[in-house]
């Protein structure tokens, strides 16, 4: 798009590609979260590691810390290996947190040390493991709301939300219509065969 509100993104995503500091992307869902969170990545230091992209509303409960942090072999029913979790994979790169709002209180003060030193320990382990990932949220709720509601820390909320991006959904920049219209009719090979407009309109 090239409308004020996304050239206004565009600045936002340098400025947060140029840091290592947290950044929250809030929209609505479909106005492409996880895609700018991904242009960040491209474009930081932390580029040549991987892009970890993670949906908390979809792990249950009881598996969080597991998933995030991994688990020692025999360290509860059903480990049968050591599984390496999110902030292994994300070590050098960018852990996504989508629908960030969804993570517990508990889960929340656990990954707030992570955030401040790097450091976790897996499940069922007793040595102490180090992540250097950068973090990107995101969210479709009011952060601030959830905060007053007390279902979500403010040391959390403001530790993730150094650099807040907020994402205008479509019907907020109607201009971009036509340049969407033309990128997807341009991938999906259409352009060739767009009907040719009279010469008497032309």
């Amino acid at each position: 798009g090239k409308s004020p509100e996304m050239q206004e993104v565009y600045d936002l995503i340098a400025q947060a590609a140029a840091t290592d500091a947290t950044v929250i992307i809030e929209g609505e869902s479909g106005t492409g979260k996880e895609l700018v969170a991904k242009a960040i990545h491209d474009m930081s230091d932390q580029k040549a590691g991987n892009f970890v992209p993670v949906n908390c509303g979809a792990i249950p409960l009881a598996l969080l810390e597991s998933e995030f942090f991994g688990y020692r072999k025999g360290a509860f029913t059903g480990a049968d290996s050591d599984k390496h979790g999110y902030l292994h994979s994300a070590d050098n790169g960018t852990l996504f947190l989508d629908e960030l709002s969804e993570i517990n209180q508990s889960m929340q003060v656990k990954l707030l040390r992570v955030i401040e030193s790097g450091n976790y320990m897996p499940v069922g382990s007793t040595q102490e493991k180090h992540s250097a990932f950068r973090l990107i949220g995101a969210t479709n709720r009011n952060l601030r709301e959830l905060v007053k509601q007390g279902s979500m820390r403010e040391d959390f909320f403001y530790r993730t939300s150094v650099i807040p991006i907020k994402l205008p959904p479509l019907k907020e920049r109607r201009e971009d219509i036509p340049l969407l219209v033309e990128h997807f009719w341009t991938l999906h090979g259409y352009a060739e065969k767009r009907p040719q407009a009279p010469a008497e309109i032309m």
